[in-house]
């Protein structure tokens, strides 16, 4: 007896749900992430009902005025250049990055001459960085600087 062979449909795979799959988890995943920024400064902020703290004689004290004008230890810089800032740490601080800074800028100094002063120096590579507060007028607290 002879039977009549059947002929075999070729098996297709479909694809389609898969990279319907591949796609969502992808994006799913780019949505997700958290992109981070490596420029970001340590900065260790006091705060303002903190006991007074001691001068450090060892120091570096960046004074931003209200103008907006940089002095490193009480000398003022000639201009107010991130270039001239750096320079002026790179000199006062001998290229030892362990030194602490204190920043210590004016209540109406603009925020952008604050930023430029820890961006320098952040970017110098210090990361022992203070901000000087002024504690508030309480009636049991006198101004004191923190």
């Amino acid at each position: 007896m002879k039977f009549k062979r059947r002929k075999r449909d070729p098996l297709d795979i479909n694809i389609t749900p898969l990279i319907d799959v591949v796609f969502l988890l992808l994006i799913f995943f780019m949505v997700t992430t958290t992109f981070t920024k490596e420029t970001r400064l340590l900065v260790n902020l006091p705060e303002a009902d903190a006991s007074l703290s001691e001068n450090n004689p060892d120091q570096i004290e960046i004074i931003v005025s209200k103008s907006g004008s940089y002095s490193i230890n009480g000398r003022s810089l000639v201009n107010t250049e991130l270039g001239t800032l750096m320079q002026g740490l790179e000199q006062v601080s001998e290229s030892d990055r362990s030194i602490p800074i204190l920043l210590i800028a004016d209540a109406e100094a603009t925020h952008q001459s604050v930023v430029t002063a820890m961006d320098g120096i952040g970017q110098l590579g210090f990361t022992r960085l203070s901000i000087a507060t002024q504690r508030s007028a309480g009636p049991d607290s006198d101004s004191a600087l923190q």
